[in-house]
C-alpha cells in the first residue's frame, strides 16, 4: 500500500482497534492465475500471535475457501472512515487558489496465510464469538445458543471457517495531515455539515505530520 510517511499508522493498538469497529473486511486472494474477492465479518483475536489472528466463516457454497486451500497467500482490507474533501473548506483557497479536491480514510491491510477448518466445534465458537461482539451492546442481545440446535446444526454444515494468523499488518490514515490548520479546521467544519462526523474528529484529533 502506498502511505507516506505523513499518513502511516503503525500501531498495532490503532489498527486493531480499526478492524474491531469495521469487522467487514474485503478478502482478496490470488491462486491458480485468478484474484478473488469478498466480503467477509472478521473477529479478531488480538491475543493470538504477535500481531494477532484473524477468524471468520463464509457459506461452503463460496468458492474463495477453495482458493484457500492450497495455502495461498491472502489479503484482507478493513476501511474505516471515509469522506470527500473539497477545496473550498480551505482557508488557503481564499489566499492563492492552489487547492484541488482529494479524498481523506482510514483504512488497515492484513496480510497472512489463511487455512481452512471445517471443525464444527471451531465453527460454533467463531459464530458464537462474531454474534457476541456485535450483539454485546444490544439490550436484549441474541446468541447462537437462543437458536434451535439441530437448526444450528445443520447451518454448520454448511459453512467452512477461515482462520488468519497476520503476517503483516500496514495502516493508513489520509486525515488533512498534510495541511495547515486553518485548512484542518475548515476541512473538519466542512465535514462535519454533511454528517461525515467520524471523519471530522479524526481530522480535528490528527495535526500535523
Amino acid at each position: 500500500m502506498y502511505s507516506p510517511a505523513a499518513f502511516a499508522e503503525p500501531r498495532l493498538d490503532v489498527q486493531h482497534a480499526l478492524m474491531r469497529a469495521h469487522p467487514l473486511g474485503t478478502l482478496i486472494v490470488a491462486a491458480a492465475g485468478a484474484v478473488t474477492a469478498d466480503l467477509v465479518p472478521f473477529q479478531l483475536y488480538a491475543a493470538d500471535g504477535p500481531r494477532g489472528t484473524l477468524r471468520a466463516h463464509v457459506a461452503r457454497a463460496n468458492p474463495v475457501w477453495q482458493a484457500l486451500c492450497d495455502g495461498a497467500a491472502c489479503l484482507v482490507v478493513f476501511q474505516g472512515p471515509q469522506a470527500y474533501v473539497s477545496p473550498g473548506w480551505y482557508a488557503t483557497k481564499a489566499q492563492h487558489h492552489k487547492v484541488v479536491p482529494t479524498w481523506n480514510y482510514a483504512v488497515v491491510q492484513v496480510r497472512g496465510t489463511a487455512r481452512v477448518v471445517e471443525d464444527a466445534q471451531w465453527l460454533r465458537r467463531q459464530l458464537s464469538d462474531l454474534t457476541a461482539a456485535q450483539e454485546g451492546a444490544l439490550p436484549q442481545p441474541w446468541a447462537v445458543t437462543d437458536a434451535p440446535a439441530p437448526f444450528v446444526d445443520g447451518l454448520l454444515a454448511a459453512l467452512v471457517g477461515i482462520e488468519l494468523a497476520i503476517d503483516s499488518i500496514e495502516g493508513k490514515w489520509k486525515v488533512s495531515q498534510n495541511r495547515v490548520a486553518a485548512d484542518r479546521a475548515g476541512v473538519a467544519a466542512g465535514l462535519a455539515e454533511r454528517g461525515a462526523l467520524a471523519m471530522a474528529d479524526l481530522v480535528r484529533e490528527r495535526g500535523p505530520a
